[in-house]
């Protein structure tokens, strides 16, 4: 009997020896993030990128005039990461080269996250983190405030430099996610002859949409001093105004990443101002969402980013949070919608369509 071996303990053995392993990610995940800041914030990225071959660690440390000893071993860690990778150049040595990774943090493609990562490292953001206690104790009190005493957009408004980043950040998502859209569900514009986007700052959105579907006039709807610096664009008018109060009257209004900022009462009366800005547009009008719909059952990997995006919204904003389907149906309902549809497209973040 002492051969047998119980395969339930075996197991148990297994998931103890795992968490052995999995637990140093949770201790000093940190560094992933600030290693790829540090590149991101040296500009190895956009060296690389426009580099022909690859590049050895003294042609690199020449270029960014730094200790080669230090960046030999950044290189080493976001390697491991997948983050570059080594590549023998035309001399037998070896260099670095870009991953599909690292490409997404220049600081200037179409699909780079790099301001989207200098903003979520930024010490302003990461200090509520510490304060995440403090939300989940009483979900009344805020993290962010008990970080800085203020919340995240009377910061911004005091701070130049940090509204800069917020500003960045959300144009390099918006640039990825529009032409995600437009790629995966390009019928959600068909036939729609005007488009609010509410909450639309600079207009980044308005000016990828519209290049892509010129037909369509843009009316980009925001606070009056984030219409005031917007660029002039063809085919788009600025408008300032309250989307608490109302929206102006397009065939379709467009939000993105607008309504996880606010608690169901505040969605609804968003979404209320919504629909009658498109009712005169009958059938043929319509509401574009896009945010993240979480999965209550699992979901694919790009999904997860669902359940990270909730954990912001706790620590960042005062009564933000992501939705599960169930709860999207709650708050178009309230706000009087009939029907909807939600459509998964090549993003985290999924597109729901709703109708008066």
């Amino acid at each position: 009997m002492a051969g047998i071996i119980n395969s339930d303990a075996a197991h148990g053995n297994d998931e103890t020896a795992q968490a052995q392993v999995d637990i140093w990610r949770f201790v000093f995940g940190f560094t992933e993030t600030a290693a790829a800041k540090c590149a991101v914030e040296l500009g190895i990225p956009d060296i690389l990128e426009n580099q022909a071959n690859p590049m050895t660690l003294s042609q690199l440390s020449s270029a960014l005039a730094c200790s080669s000893t230090a960046l030999f071993r950044l290189m080493r860690f976001l390697m491991s990461r997948g983050i570059f990778k080594e590549k023998i150049t035309s001399q037998g040595s070896m260099g670095y080269v870009q991953t599909p990774l690292s490409r997404l943090l220049t600081k200037d493609g179409n699909n780079s996250l790099a301001a989207m990562l200098l903003w979520q490292s930024s010490p302003i953001i990461i200090d509520p983190w510490h304060h995440l206690s403090s939300r989940v104790h009483d979900d009344k009190t805020s993290a962010f405030v008990c970080a800085h005493g203020k919340d995240i957009w009377q910061i911004a408004a005091e701070n130049p430099d940090h509204r800069k980043l917020i500003d960045e950040a959300m144009a390099c998502d918006t640039r990825r996610t529009v032409r995600a859209l437009l790629d995966g569900c390009p019928e959600v514009f068909h036939g729609m002859s005007s488009v609010v986007n509410v909450g639309g700052g600079n207009g980044t959105a308005l000016r990828i949409l519209i290049e892509i579907c010129p037909w369509i006039r843009g009316i980009n709807f925001d606070l009056p001093d984030a219409v005031s610096v917007a660029p002039k664009s063809e085919g788009i008018e600025h408008v300032g105004g309250d989307m608490f109060m109302s929206v102006p009257k397009a065939n379709a209004a467009f939000l993105k990443w607008i309504l996880h900022d606010w608690n169901d009462d505040e969605c609804i009366q968003i979404l209320k101002n919504c629909r009658e800005a498109i009712l005169e547009f009958g059938t043929a009008g319509k509401v574009i969402i896009v945010e993240a719909v979480i999965e209550e059952n699992g979901g694919d990997k790009l999904k997860d980013v669902g359940l990270m995006l909730d954990m912001i919204m706790l620590a960042q904003t005062n009564k933000g949070k992501e939705r599960t389907a169930a709860e999207w149906t709650f708050i178009l309902r309230g706000a009087g919608f009939t029907r909807h549809t939600i459509k998964n497209f090549q993003s985290a973040l999924s597109v729901i369509e709703a109708y008066p």
